[in-house]
């Protein structure tokens, strides 16, 4: 239930702050005194779509507030989110709406904290239901109709239409599927010739080693130089081992520096570390002398090797740029395309495989789908006796109506086209409501849809913005006992301009507008709207007499009196 209203710079409003009750809370006043702007903000609280015309003239910023009790579900709820209740166990859902130089921008909060589109309109869902005659459009609009219905089929619909949108969305998915493959067909058949030849290439060129090039390039510069390199070696060996020239080897002069040492020794034990180091250098020097010569013996031109070696670099070169620029990468490449070929020649996703399963998913659409329209069936049966039953109380005792579903290709909400068919004179056939309905039916239609939504799914607070336009006497009386009758479950905002509406209400609001100054000159003018609580029976008449009349003239003032006559008794009825 919406406790209080709190709204600051929003249209023609600067300061605004209701409170509303239990039951049936009605706002009044002439054309254009703004009583829309009040269901207007309620809808701007509840995350509805705003632009910057909503910001009051001369000012940036505009804020809505509203306070709702709370109840078990939406505890439940709110806790999921992650959003704790006011100690009074209440809810206080605010948006601010700011306008920049290009934009608006706005922040919507609960209790606190900032919330996105997605929780505000399940806030909205669970708090509010709003009905204006305006939704003749959307009594026109199948999908509009096909959600009413399918609302007012209760949980075991909702959860079977669940199905089928997961039963769609896999049907999509095989669909996809089969229409990529088709589609890119010629593209694979391309891919797979391409990507044939060069896996043949790259595994024609046995590529083994990511540093093959370095190595070949270092066996190359061996074969180039074999002649340099038998002679380096042997006068390497010459000047460590064995020479015979005039100048000793390495090998000889450490022998004779190790023979001094030794007779050194014999005199200063102190020594003994030196010569340990010269005979440690002998050793080395001996063996790199004998590796050395094994080396230089061991070379041998090879100019048929030499010719391999320069073909194979040029192969990899050639590899390189190619796929490369490194054969690292080369490789890498080589391997990645052998799984994207593997891939391309996957049987199992043949396109005859894919329309097997995309069969199969239609098959198990239309069998969930036929289910859902079963269910669709029965509701609609259970809602046009209902509906009638309820629009008989509104002056539309002859009236017929049918809920018309037609096969329609499936889609994630079924395969069901709806169409509520309706005729009020007896001998006229059933035609679509929307083209058929004065608006004073329609007014009474979505009144009596409405009563029958709230028998199955009660919503804390029902709005119902000037859904009497276009009927009177007997019909409006009938309209504000209707209304009276909803507001026993569910709280009940109501725009009306009817005074026997009006007369029946447990809280009524008179809305105006008033022009003050904000400072000396006309040119300081503005224009505000005010909203007056009539809280006693003079007030109460006097507003009554103004819708009923105009002016407040005797015979005005006593119609008012016998409309708050009527209503008491009417409630008294209803409580006995």
């Amino acid at each position: 239930m919406l406790l209080c209203l709190r709204i600051e710079n929003f249209a023609l409003i600067d300061q605004l702050e209701l409170e509303f009750g239990a039951g049936l809370n009605v706002l009044t006043g002439e054309t254009g005194a703004g009583k829309s702007i009040i269901l207007d903000a309620i809808d701007a609280a509840l995350g509805g779509k705003v632009s910057s015309r909503v910001i009051r003239t001369g000012t940036s910023r505009a804020m809505v507030e509203a306070t709702f009790t709370s109840n078990a579900p939406l505890a439940a709820w709110l806790t999921e989110q992650e959003i704790d209740l006011l100690d009074e166990n209440s809810v206080v859902i605010s948006r601010e709406i700011t306008a920049t130089a290009s934009n608006i921008r706005s922040r919507s909060r609960v209790n606190g904290v900032l919330v996105n589109r997605q929780i505000m309109g399940g806030m909205r869902d669970r708090l509010v239901e709003i009905t204006a005659q305006g939704q003749t459009v959307q009594v026109g609009q199948s999908a509009q109709v096909r959600d009413w219905l399918d609302l007012y089929g209760g949980d075991s619909l909702m959860q079977q239409r669940h199905k089928v949108a997961t039963n769609f969305s896999i049907y999509q998915q095989a669909h996809l599927a089969l229409e990529k493959r088709r589609t890119s067909e010629r593209e694979r058949l391309q891919q797979l010739d391409l990507l044939t030849y060069q896996v043949q290439e790259l595994g024609a060129a046995n590529l083994c080693e990511a540093n093959e090039l370095e190595q070949l390039a270092q066996e190359q510069e061996r074969l180039n130089h074999v002649v340099d390199l038998q002679q380096m070696s042997y006068k390497v060996y010459q000047a460590l081992y064995q020479n015979d020239h005039e100048t000793p080897a390495a090998g000889d002069l450490l022998g004779d520096s190790e023979a001094i040492l030794n007779d050194m020794v014999e005199y200063d034990t102190q020594l003994q570390h030196l010569l340990e180091l010269v005979r440690d250098a002998q050793a080395a020097v001996m063996e790199v002398g004998r590796q050395i010569n094994a080396y230089g013996d061991g070379l041998e031109a090879d100019p048929h090797r030499l010719e391999e070696v320069e073909e194979r670099i040029q192969e990899l070169k050639q590899i390189c740029r190619k796929y490369g620029p490194t054969l690292k990468e080369a490789i890498a490449y080589y391997q990645r395309i052998q799984e994207e070929l593997a891939q391309l020649n996957d049987s199992e996703q043949s396109i005859e495989s894919l329309e097997q399963q995309e069969k199969a998913c239609f098959e198990k659409l239309t069998q969930t789908s036929n289910q859902l329209t079963q269910l669709r069936s029965k509701a609609a049966a259970n809602l046009e006796s209902r509906l009638i039953a309820e629009l008989k109380p509104l002056a539309m005792e002859k009236v017929k109506f049918l809920v018309e579903i037609v096969p329609a290709l499936p889609t994630a909400m079924g395969a069901d086209k709806i169409t509520f068919m309706f005729s009020s004179n007896p001998g006229e056939p059933l035609q679509p409501l929307t083209e058929v309905a004065s608006g004073g039916e329609m007014s009474r239609f979505l009144l009596a849809l409405k009563a029958c939504f709230s028998q199955v799914d009660v919503a804390g607070t029902m709005v119902f913005d000037e859904i009497d336009v276009g009927v009177s006497g007997r019909v409006a009386q009938a309209i504000a006992e209707k209304l009276h009758q909803l507001s026993q479950r569910n709280q009940v905002l109501c725009v009306t301009h009817q005074p026997l509406v009006a007369a029946m209400a447990d809280r009524h609001f008179r809305v105006d507008k008033q022009t003050i100054n904000q400072g000396k000159g006309n040119a300081d003018q503005r224009t505000v709207v005010r909203v007056t609580t009539l809280e006693n029976l003079n007030t109460r008449r006097e507003e009554l007499a103004q819708l009923a009349g105009g002016k407040s003239a005797s015979d005005a003032i006593a119609f008012a009196e016998s409309l708050l006559l009527q209503a008491a008794n009417h409630r008294q009825k209803i409580k006995n």
